[in-house]
């Protein structure tokens, strides 16, 4: 059957449409202007800020009320960042025996705060990134997992965030320049003459190309997490220090706790110089390299057990003390857990800046130098280089960093002593003038 065109028809819409176009481009520019007004996107992104945050105080206890008067600030999402009590109170509730399963309302709403396109709301679910994997690992791996209820609600926002990251990369691998020594550089000139030799250049994959995954598997597990802490690594120089405390202690809890090698890299640098099976506060060096660290725990039966422990913990805290770390900081949270290289990386990367980053408290510096001593100790019994090769340079440039702010420190005091010493009156010259 042959359809034919009705010509009226065809000139009525023709009619119309010429019509509606040039309303069109007679109708003046509102919205546009509104859309380009930052007075106007400002407004509108304050007051999502405070619709978010008035919702999460309803999911909060009683106390919630000190949560809701956050939202009255200019900035509501960055009030709640920068509040030490707002984050508590959800730390709580998320540590809580019940929390993380589907039905969690609190893992509900971090999952439809991070999709919002506001970066403040962004940054503000991110912060919660390291206790919420640290939990949600630590119960996986944890040996009555198979009672525990359903962790759908934390995997649904570790999946949030590994989608975000993987649309970010749009398929491609993260790549990193590995410099050739046979080139000058900024640092040193090549004893032989440079060879202008492209091929000569080589590239390392830090991570491959991310596959989409609508569930986390557990062969998936730790290229999922290990992508959210990439996704909180790109940040991180915003998170508050609460934030990062929670990261170290969970780092070292999944290394496993109480292993001796964890101080041994200091020990042996401390006993080079002394040459001699006692260090420098009198304690005996544990020689004995078979700590039977298999599962987070130790072999052994009966008394010598106990006494080892007592030994390993007194050497621990003894090391610590001599770092100027106080032992406080050496309480950690969560189970051991594996450490495969996909998780690893992005834990040893973050791990450096709570290290050596220029704003972070002492507190956080402390607790990442347990953390990376209590990997390095894992790593040289996983016996895995990548991670000894990282953790052992961390090491020494946190002993070198320390060292250095000993000194300065000592220098400064020695400096102000020497000014408040009164010094004495000398006595006036006497020039003798020959006639």
């Amino acid at each position: 059957m042959d359809f034919h065109r009705n010509p009226s028809t065809n000139s009525a819409s023709s009619s119309t449409s010429s019509t509606s176009s040039a309303a069109a481009h007679h109708q003046p520019p509102h919205s546009s202007a509104t859309d380009n007004d930052p007075m106007h996107s400002w407004w509108e992104s304050v007051s999502k800020q405070r619709s978010r945050i008035l919702s999460l105080a309803a999911l909060l206890p009683s106390d919630g009320v000190a949560v809701s008067s956050l939202a009255d600030s200019d900035r509501p999402a960055v009030s709640l960042l920068s509040s030490p009590f707002a984050y508590s109170l959800i730390s709580s509730a998320l540590s809580s025996p019940k929390s993380g399963s589907g039905s969690d309302r609190l893992c509900q709403w971090l999952y439809e705060t991070f999709q919002s396109s506001d970066p403040h709301l962004r940054l503000l679910v991110l912060s919660f990134l390291p206790l919420l994997s640290g939990i949600y690992l630590s119960r996986v791996h944890s040996s009555d997992s198979s009672s525990l209820p359903s962790l759908a609600g934390f995997e649904a926002v570790l999946l949030a965030v590994y989608s975000s990251e993987a649309k970010s990369r749009a398929g491609k691998p993260l790549l990193v320049q590995i410099p050739d020594l046979s080139q000058p550089s900024l640092y040193h000139a090549p004893r032989n003459k440079p060879v202008d030799d492209r091929s000569r250049q080589s590239v390392g994959v830090l991570s491959p190309p991310l596959e989409p995954h609508l569930a986390v598997k557990s062969t998936k597990r730790a290229i999922i997490v290990g992508t959210a802490l990439d996704c909180y690594y790109k940040q991180v120089s915003q998170m508050p220090a609460w934030s990062k405390l929670d990261f170290c202690k969970f780092a070292a809890a999944w290394a496993g706790q109480d292993c001796p090698c964890r101080t041994k890299l200091d020990r042996d640098e401390d006993n080079h110089h002394e040459n001699g099976n006692v260090n420098g506060n009198g304690h005996i060096r544990l020689l004995r390299e078979d700590s039977g660290f298999s599962n987070g725990t130790r072999s052994g039966d009966g008394d010598e057990v106990d006494y080892e422990d007592d030994v390993i913990k007194e050497v621990v805290v003894v090391e610590m003390n001599t770092l100027g770390i106080n032992e406080e900081n050496l309480e950690t949270k969560g189970v051991r857990i594996p450490l495969p290289w996909e998780l690893l990386r992005p834990v040893v990367t973050i791990l450096g800046h709570c290290l050596f980053g220029p704003l972070n408290s002492q507190d956080v510096k402390d607790s990442a130098s347990v953390a990376v001593r209590c990997l390095y100790a894992r790593a040289s019994h996983d016996l895995a280089p990548q991670a000894i090769l990282a953790l052992q340079s961390l090491i020494r440039l946190d002993k070198n960093a320390r060292a250095a702010a000993t000194t300065a420190a000592t220098v400064t005091t020695n400096a102000s002593s020497n000014a408040n010493t009164p010094s004495k009156a000398k006595k006036p010259e006497i020039l003798l003038v020959s006639k």
